[in-house]
């Protein structure tokens, strides 16, 4: 894991990609800490619990956390008519949290497998009781989390294939469908550029996708890792994210995602497009990121106004001339995802996925396998300042291995042999075994690493594990482990059992990531070396945090009723009841609270109340319109969380 110093650093600067940033730094006129931390009453406590449920089979532990000393105290857990079912003493102090809250203890109950609701009292020093928690099994407790994680990504649906809902009740960017390209201007890190942008004269059908976070921009970045999570639960997981879901079929959502980065490469001329929309504008004109107003508003805003025309008319920007090389970030989680297109829509839209299996060999062909200077990811590079990437060549050229090897192959097939891929992703997992970002980070959208390495140890073994690859299958499950064992290093540190820093950025999306990883690293092992934690990693997300939250959106009876979300705030509720952003996932808790009012944006918290504030530390969390930080939601944080439910509900734990 990287240093504490390097990592917040990091994250500070990948926190600026987050929509509305600079919009927010102009109203506010700066970045300002967040308010005083109010005082806890006089000897507090709280019991912290996951609010989604515990599966059955699973290790279940809640916290206490509590002001003064409670060593010797006792819990009892009841059932939904009151009667005590388990008592059994706290556990050792782990620790302080705050100077608040000075004490947690873990309460350990996996004797409670009788499906059923639950409570956890603590009777001692100080008294407390826990939001009422479900026992079922996995599949059940994770049923109404994964239908949720589909809701969102319908609802952040852009162009003509909107679903409505209660939220959504118009299609968004229609003018999409007939876009201009352009080329990538010179902007400063906020993302503002002088002059004019310069056309290409060639337009596209940049219309579709998702938006990306709480504002309107879409970029391949984000968009093509989410498209490959999803993809990979619909073919791993058809019982929980595919067909054979009741609930959460997420097959038609991935094929959107894909859809869209289809159009966002011209197969026939070999040219890449990378994002829609510009964030930041100038004097003469406005971004996404200026305005704070519904999807549907934009083909019209303004009128004529010259001021506008970025809103009316979104700029396509154009990664290269045609037949370029392609940043290998880009071009590698985009191989993943057409490969994995071929794997998943082969027999039920062979056209379909033929036109993916052939842009994904012809965009892996062109990937910038020795890139200097900044990778593309978004306008300015520092919304999303990627750095690794050889971890999206490995897991382009695994998915690419996995769809050839399949059969079938449509005409013209650039690469028929298999074995090509093989080589080629083991090339790039020890490039990145050997590389400078080993096992620095865990599954998000900076480093695959977490599941390119699972799905090559497949492969390996699909493909009678060949001795001549450069990587072996031990190899990849001992760089899995490194990084398993840098959380646990990290885990360690903190009372609550977190495998990543609190205070820093997307905790939410590294929460799920380090779940997915644990599972799969049990499971590829046949071991046993990480039980319990996939769950307890989750737990922590879902509620067992100093501040009792759930940091997903309807999942629990707790959750941010405030996101920083142009839609969920100007159409959704301000208090929790329907309708919400169900499903999305914000960024959790952060090291800094940001704070500025945009015109537009409706205030949850019109008295800068913060029922939160006293659960803070060097970690703070804030559910505020503003606190864009903490409580900003986007497609690349949620793409963790239905993969690691979907893992729970089938029993890997």
């Amino acid at each position: 894991m990287m240093g504490a110093a390097h990592r917040n650093q990091v994250m500070a600067a990948r926190g600026r990609r987050r929509a509305l940033l600079v919009a927010l730094v102009l109203t506010a006129g700066g970045l300002h800490a967040g308010t005083a931390l109010s005082a806890p009453a006089p000897s507090s406590a709280f019991v912290r619990v996951n609010q989604v449920g515990y599966p059955a089979a699973a290790s279940k532990r809640a916290y206490l956390m509590a002001s003064t000393a409670e060593t010797g105290a006792a819990f009892t857990v009841r059932n939904a008519s009151g009667q005590a079912v388990l008592s059994a003493p706290v556990g050792a102090d782990l620790g302080s949290w705050s100077s608040a809250y000075s004490h947690v203890y873990p309460l350990d109950f996996d004797a409670i497998a009788t499906t059923g609701s639950y409570t956890i009292s603590v009777s001692g020093p100080v008294p407390a009781t826990s939001p009422s928690f479900r026992v079922d099994s996995g599949a059940n407790v994770y049923a109404e989390p994964l239908a949720n994680a589909l809701s969102f990504y319908q609802t952040e649906r852009d162009g003509p294939d909107f679903i409505p809902n209660a939220l959504r009740t118009a299609p968004g960017h229609l003018n999409d469908q007939n876009a201009m390209t352009y080329l990538t201007p010179s902007v400063n890190p906020s993302g503002r550029f002088s002059g004019d942008l310069t056309p290409l004269g060639a337009r596209i059908d940049g219309s579709g996708g998702w938006w990306d976070a709480g504002d309107y921009i879409k970029g391949v970045q984000t968009l093509g890792y989410t498209t490959d999570l999803l993809l990979a639960g619909v073919r791993d997981f058809p019982g929980q994210m595919g067909a054979g879901a009741p609930t959460s079929d997420f097959t038609a959502e991935a094929r959107f995602g894909t859809d869209w980065l289809l159009r966002m490469w011209d197969d026939t001329t070999r040219t890449f497009h990378y994002q829609v929309g510009i964030g930041t504008g100038n004097g003469s004109t406005v971004g996404d990121h200026d305005i704070w107003r519904l999807p549907q508003a934009d083909d019209t805003f303004g009128g004529t106004d010259p001021l506008y025309r970025y809103i009316r008319n979104r700029p396509v920007f154009r990664a290269g001339p045609a037949g370029s090389l392609i940043s290998p970030n880009l071009a590698g989680r985009s191989a993943a995802a057409f490969g994995l297109c071929f794997q998943v829509f082969k027999t039920t839209d062979p056209a379909f996925a033929n036109r993916c299996l052939l842009a994904g060999q012809h965009i892996f062909d062109l990937a910038d396998t020795a890139p200097k200077g900044k990778l593309t990811t978004y306008i300015p590079f520092s919304f999303y300042p990627e750095t690794e990437w050889r971890s999206d060549l490995e897991l382009g050229a695994t998915e690419l291995y996995f769809a050839v090897a399949g059969g079938g192959l449509p005409a013209g097939t650039p690469h028929t042999d298999p074995r090509f891929y093989l080589q080629q992703a083991a090339h790039w997992a020890n490039a990145y075994i050997t590389g400078p970002d080993d096992a620095a980070d865990t599954l998000n959208l900076y480093d695959v690493s977490g599941l390119a390495h699972y799905d090559l140890h497949r492969a390996i073994g699909h493909a009678g594990n060949p001795a001549d690859l450069e990587v072996t299958q031990a190899a990849l499950l001992a760089d899995m482990k490194k990084a398993l064992d840098g959380a646990l290093a990290q885990a360690a540190t903190d009372p609550f059992g977190f495998g990543f820093p609190w205070a820093t950025w997307d905790t939410t999306s590294h929460g799920a990531g380090l779940s997915v990883m644990a599972s799969e690293y049990n499971e590829l092992s046949g071991t046993n070396a990480y039980a319990g934690l996939s769950g307890r990693w989750l737990d922590n997300i879902l509620g067992a945090n100093a501040w009792g939250s759930s940091f997903i959106i309807g999942d629990g009876s707790t959750f941010p009723h405030c996101p920083h979300h142009q839609v969920a705030n100007l159409v959704g509720s301000l208090d929790g009841t329907p309708p919400v952003l169900k499903g999305a996932a914000v960024e959790g808790p952060n090291g800094t609270l940001y704070r500025g009012f945009q015109t537009g944006m409706r205030n949850c918290l019109p008295d800068d109340s913060d029922p939160f504030a006293q659960f803070n530390s060097r970690a703070k969390f804030r559910d505020d319109i503003e606190s864009f930080s903490t409580v900003e939601p986007a497609v690349d944080l949620t793409a963790t969380s239905p993969l690691a439910f979907a893992r729970q509900a089938a029993g890997l734990l």
